[in-house]
């Protein structure tokens, strides 16, 4: 029987195209390098919101428009704290990687279903992240400074502009080895 990420994979294979691995992202919660940034960012903006909307709450002198204009910061605040955590446990509960003789396949989206081809030729930079536990992120080219400390984070659009990577798979080297090796062979 095969697994959901091979299922996935497979309807996006052409004709002659041979899958040699397919697999998801760890699954659950994760705490990311990034976070080093956000944890103490979120809290920092959270704290501040939330001051401010108790502070306009318990006057009773302060405008309607001051309670108005410290909510949208409040939910951005709840949502960095916690909510990013579970908006990026689900992003990776709906991602599928898949690697074939041809191209690497990244298949992922919240409300649609977004299908990226990485024909496995025109790489020419893949970055590989191991841990000790042997679990890691392949990276299909180099990221941007500008966008470097949003890397892995569950904010929304962000994935647009990073580059795209096989994150926090099991096996990691092996996997890097095998795309190595169908770079090689269709050479």
């Amino acid at each position: 029987m095969t697994n959901p990420a091979e299922q996935a994979v497979e309807r996006e294979l052409g004709g002659g195209e041979r899958l040699l691995w397919s697999g998801m992202p760890r699954q659950g919660f994760q705490i990311r390098a990034s976070d080093i940034f956000m944890i103490p960012f979120s809290l920092m903006w959270g704290g501040f919101a939330f001051f401010w909307e108790y502070s306009v709450l318990v006057s009773n002198r302060a405008p309607f428009f001051f309670t108005l204009w410290g909510a949208p910061f409040v939910l951005v605040g709840i949502y960095m704290i916690v909510g990013r955590f579970f908006v990026d446990s689900y992003q990776r509960s709906q991602t599928y990687y898949g690697l074939t003789d041809e191209r690497a396949l990244i298949l992922s989206g919240l409300l649609t279903r977004e299908v990226k081809s990485l024909s496995l030729q025109n790489l020419n930079e893949i970055s590989l992240n191991e841990r000790s536990d042997g679990s890691g992120n392949i990276l299909f080219g180099s990221i941007s400074p500008m966008y470097a400390m949003w890397y892995g984070t569950a904010w929304p659009g962000m994935s647009r502009r990073l580059v795209p990577s096989f994150e926090l798979i099991d096996d990691v080297r092996k996997v890097y080895d095998l795309i190595k090796q169908a770079q090689r062979s269709k050479s």
